[in-house]
């Protein structure tokens, strides 16, 4: 199933299937599948229905590579319309923002300012919290180099995403962890050459449960994203084992992905968020998770063949 992967990240790139999967009702229709939809109302509304299974959620504007001041500015208003949102409907929610969408491609005083933004008004609501989310490796410096100077501002409402699938990732842990700043590590989903990142995923998976096991015993409460059972049940007993409190840690999950296993940890007594993306720029994503788990790519085809 492996095989799978590189194809499919390349047809993430494809104008030509991009506007034929958006353009299809079918497509669309299983899209829902893991995204919320298209609009905040859709957004807010799946954050409801996870706040009432007992999930925390953590919502996700698709859309990236913005290639215009105007678009960068409308990406960033979309964010503040967000958060008023969020404040005004009361649901558990935060934010995760790509910085391509902000114009990190564009400008990078021009990014600062519009994540600056962000921020001030997620302070102004109670300190709501703003990931920023990580993308391709060729943007793993710029992002980290934009988030210390934030941090340097005395923006304490923020964090980072670490892939265990670059080799860098261990370092970047122990700095965050020096710093006192709140990571999700995930284990990456883009197509990444062999001179910075892991090629076989048992590999992946190691540096994943050696970062993680770091940051479960001295980072500053680490979202663990993963919906590999074997991680997930090594994390419940290395807690277990350095008395590491549910308190200290949450497990982070896709929307749409494995919600029986995310009910379940709830039930357990562990922090759970779902992330929860919206936004009509939802084909890169689909796709991504294609590759993640090429299993899904069967279901998007069933509901084609249902149809």
């Amino acid at each position: 199933m492996s095989l799978l992967k590189e194809p499919i990240l390349k047809l993430s790139q494809s104008r030509e299937m991009r506007s034929f999967v958006t353009n299809n009702t079918l497509g669309r229709s299983a899209a829902r599948r893991f995204v919320a939809g298209e609009t905040i109302v859709d957004a807010i509304k799946a954050s409801q229905e996870a706040n009432k299974l007992g999930l925390h959620v953590s919502l996700d504007n698709l859309g990236e590579n913005t290639s215009s001041e105007a678009e960068a500015n409308r990406a960033t208003q979309e964010y503040l319309n967000l958060l008023d949102e969020i404040e005004q409907a009361k649901v558990d929610a935060n934010v995760s923002v790509k910085l391509t969408a902000l114009g990190q491609d564009i400008d990078r005083a021009q990014c600062l300012e519009n994540i600056r933004q962000v921020l001030k008004r997620a302070e102004g609501y109670n300190h709501t919290f703003v990931r920023l989310d990580m993308e391709g490796a060729n943007y793993t410096q710029s992002t980290l180099d934009i988030f210390r100077q934030l941090w340097e501002e005395g923006h304490r409402n923020t964090g980072v995403v670490l892939q265990s699938y670059l080799y860098r990732t261990a370092d970047d842990v122990a700095d965050m962890i020096k710093l006192g700043v709140r990571v999700r590590l995930c284990k990456g989903a883009y197509l990444e050459p062999p001179s910075v990142a892991f090629a076989e995923k048992a590999e992946v998976d190691k540096n994943y449960v050696a970062c993680m096991e770091s940051l479960m015993r001295e980072g500053n409460y680490p979202g663990l994203a993963t919906h590999d059972e074997k991680i997930i049940s090594h994390a419940v007993e290395y807690a277990a084992q350095h008395k590491i409190g549910p308190e200290r840690f949450e497990f982070q999950m896709l929307y749409g992905v494995r919600r029986d296993l995310q009910t379940k940890l709830v039930a357990q007594g562990y922090n759970v968020r779902a992330y929860v993306p919206y936004g009509s720029q939802w084909y890169p994503y689909l796709m991504r998770r294609m590759a993640e788990r090429p299993a899904n790519l069967f279901f998007i085809a069933s509901q084609f063949f249902k149809g």
